[in-house]
């Protein structure tokens, strides 16, 4: 066993969670659900790997519409959809999850917990001898599934906190489809092979940056109002 490669494949997302969980300052969430969570976040991979496999089998397209088919419907939806259920059935039926902020924290520590195990498996086992692939998915990759995990928890938040059915339906259809689409379009980039696609890849994370530190904001804003308010 390469420790090193271990260590490597796993700091990234230690990093993001420690920052998402220090972000949650005022009420924070209790550590057995936040690991939970976690846990079962990394657990969705083998479900992933199993869809995924039988998805590829399906694949009849070829060139670039086969990029498109492995970036949105083999790779996104695969994952969104199983780390979701995952916040589903474990954070968003639970009494602690009882504000707007919630979601986003479960959100990053179900999409980490995926994060990690596909960055081991990437960095530990599969490119090996690549010394630049742990640099790479600690860069990017890792903090992408992190990303997306603030999206989707974003939309939970807004469906379980609004009392609109119409609108608490949208928003939940949105936790997945936005998600979907977000990382549908990174790995589109990186599988389509146009080397005029590329130059948009480093925009594109930084647009994602921007976007979803605008969503934390507003909601770690919104915590401290209620807890000003509680007060």
């Amino acid at each position: 066993m390469n420790l090193r490669l271990y260590i490597i494949a796993i700091i990234p997302a230690i990093i993001f969670l420690l920052a998402i969980y220090l972000t949650d300052r005022r009420d924070r969430e209790p550590a057995k659900l936040l690991l939970l969570t976690y846990l079962f976040g990394a657990l969705s991979v083998i479900p992933s790997i199993v869809v995924e496999e039988v998805l590829i089998r399906f694949n009849v397209f070829s060139g670039i519409l086969q990029a498109a088919y492995n970036a949105f419907i083999v790779a996104a939806l695969t994952e969104e959809f199983f780390k979701r259920q995952v916040l589903l059935r474990i954070p968003h039926k639970s009494k602690y999850f009882n504000e707007k902020l919630d979601g986003i924290v479960y959100g990053v520590f179900a999409h980490l917990g995926f994060a990690t195990v596909e960055n081991i498996i990437y960095v530990v086992y599969t490119y090996t001898n690549n010394p630049f692939i742990g640099l790479y998915r600690g860069i990017f990759s890792v903090p992408a599934h992190g990303i997306f995990g603030i999206t989707m928890g974003y939309y939970l938040s807004l469906s379980r906190f609004d009392s609109k059915q119409e609108r608490k339906k949208a928003n939940l259809r949105k936790s997945l489809l936005v998600p979907v689409l977000l990382h549908g379009i990174f790995d589109f980039i990186l599988m389509a092979n146009i080397p005029q696609l590329t130059l948009f890849f480093v925009p594109y994370v930084i647009y994602l940056w921007w976007n979803n530190q605008r969503k934390l904001s507003k909601f770690v804003f919104d915590s401290k109002s209620q807890i000003r308010k509680k007060e």
